[in-house]
């Protein structure tokens, strides 16, 4: 089915002569519209959330056409037709004053979801306008996943939103995620701070020089945490200081995929595209799904170890249809400090994903492993078969 977004995108639909029979029409202001929406077919036509005068409303209903109806009192548009972006999301915040942090979109939507009862709302339809509103971020996201009707390579880097900036990890993930970029790979993460925010940095700067990406890491680090005052204000001097050229932005586009059960962890800045959700374990389920060119774990904590064992699940049992690299950065870490490497490596034993498995301390073996398994998913390379460590005699 055909889906109309925006008012131009319907005013084009229409005057190019075509029908408006089994088409969805989302989030549209139609009253100015009503003698022609009246004149149409409307032959399983779907309207999401529009506005129309009353008396258009009852004959749609009555030509039988599908009539979601908009809702009053939200902050945010459960029938929206595109992914967020940080401007949007961060609209009225000043980095001079970062409380005005508290009048953002983005702090709004937030503190509206936890005076509905947060996670567990009691209102049935505080719910329906969640699961509406995910709906339809997915289906958004959906048309961000291909590029020019070709699917994006994308790779998800993981880790922990405490990583702090200065720190050896944080640029560790940033240099990765820039080399990665590089290669032309989509980067996602779970769109929050710590190494998900130094996944997007690194994209964010896969266009400029080391001494640019230097002295940007250097201004980040004056605000380590994202529970420091400056930190999102020393976010938005970098992104000032160092704006995303038009040049650059097919390397740098990024995708974040953060939740409001953790909103007091602010969204990433440097996520050109932000799919914001209020559900967690479909954002979980959703974002490394999506990444098919592989997941990277940097180093982190239980939510990290979850979203491990989520992945090894999809492979184990191979629900998604691909079997993608599980790629550890930090052999002391996933070893020792975390020891989840192991029982991974014993749990793969007589698996396909057994192969794509790799635990390393170098950024080059894991660019090295997603280009070969990107090359191999495009039929560059022949498949191994008989190899079934390649990967893990990277590390």
């Amino acid at each position: 089915m055909t889906e109309l977004e925006d008012l131009t995108a319907f005013e084009q639909h229409l005057a190019g002569g075509r029908s408006l029979a089994n088409v969805i029409l989302q989030g549209l202001d139609l009253t100015a519209w009503s003698d022609a929406v009246l004149r149409a077919d409307l032959t399983g036509t779907i309207f999401l959330g529009c506005h129309l005068e009353a008396k258009t409303l009852l004959r749609v209903v009555e030509q039988g056409a599908m009539v979601f109806p908009p809702f009053s009192g939200l902050p945010y548009s459960p029938y929206r037709g595109t992914l967020y972006t940080p401007e949007e999301l961060y609209a009225g915040f000043d980095p001079a004053h970062p409380e005005s942090y508290a009048d953002t979109p983005d702090a709004r939507i937030y503190a509206h979801w936890n005076s509905r009862g947060g996670a567990n709302p009691p209102s049935l339809l505080e719910t329906l306008a969640q699961r509406l509103h995910d709906h339809a971020v997915s289906d958004a996201l959906e048309e961000v996943l291909l590029h020019e009707g070709k699917p994006r390579r994308v790779v998800a880097i993981m880790g922990g939103h405490s990583m702090q900036r200065g720190a050896p990890d944080y640029r560790s993930v940033a240099e990765l995620a820039r080399a990665l970029a590089r290669q032309g790979f989509f980067l996602v993460s779970g769109g929050g701070p710590g190494a998900m925010e130094a996944t997007h940095l690194g994209a964010w700067f896969a266009g400029r020089s080391d001494g640019d990406l230097d002295a940007a890491l250097a201004l980040l680090a004056e605000a380590p945490s994202y529970k420091d005052r400056e930190w999102l204000a020393r976010a938005f001097e970098v992104r000032a200081k160092w704006p995303m050229r038009d040049e650059d932005r097919a390397l740098g586009d990024s995708l974040g995929i953060p939740t409001w059960l953790y909103g007091h962890e602010p969204p990433n800045p440097f996520a050109t595209r932000i799919a914001k959700y209020f559900a967690n374990s479909v954002r979980e389920e959703g974002l490394l799904t999506i990444a098919r060119g592989g997941v990277v774990y940097s180093p982190g904590s239980a939510g990290t170890v979850q979203e491990i064992f989520q992945d090894a699940c999809q492979n184990h049992y191979n629900t998604v249809g691909i079997i993608s690299p599980m790629l550890f950065l930090g052999r002391e870490f996933w070893t020792k400090t975390r020891p989840v490497y192991p029982l991974l490596e014993h749990l793969a034993r007589g698996h396909e994903y057994a192969r794509h498995l790799l635990i390393t301390d170098s950024q080059e073996d894991i660019i090295q492993a997603l280009v070969r398994f990107d090359q191999e998913r495009e039929g560059a390379l022949p498949v191994p078969l008989a190899d079934a460590g390649a990967f893990a005699k990277l590390g």
